[in-house]
């Protein structure tokens, strides 16, 4: 019973902290996502969507590795979602 409730516990922490591109299988195109698409990938709160939006209408993405010229995303962050996003 008690490793019943343990398996369940760790399976709502593990749907609650993955994120929501992650869940669906997707794939988030930074150059055509709204912001409430881009806030889907960990990290991405609502200022730094709207920074990626204003990047992305003067300088297109070219590459996903682009996007670490958006103030707010480095090394780091790129690393944590480079594998929900691309440049299509």
């Amino acid at each position: 019973m008690i490793r019943k409730f343990f398996m369940i516990t760790i399976l709502a922490l593990v749907l609650f902290l993955a994120p929501a591109g992650a869940l669906a299988g997707s794939v988030v195109n930074i150059n055509t996502a709204p912001a409430e698409e881009l806030q889907s990938l960990t990290g991405v709160g609502p200022a730094l969507a709207e920074r990626i939006i204003e990047h992305r209408q003067e300088f297109p993405f070219e590459s996903i590795e682009d996007i670490m010229q958006v103030s707010g995303i480095g090394e780091t962050r790129f690393n944590e979602i480079k594998d929900y996003i691309a440049v299509e």
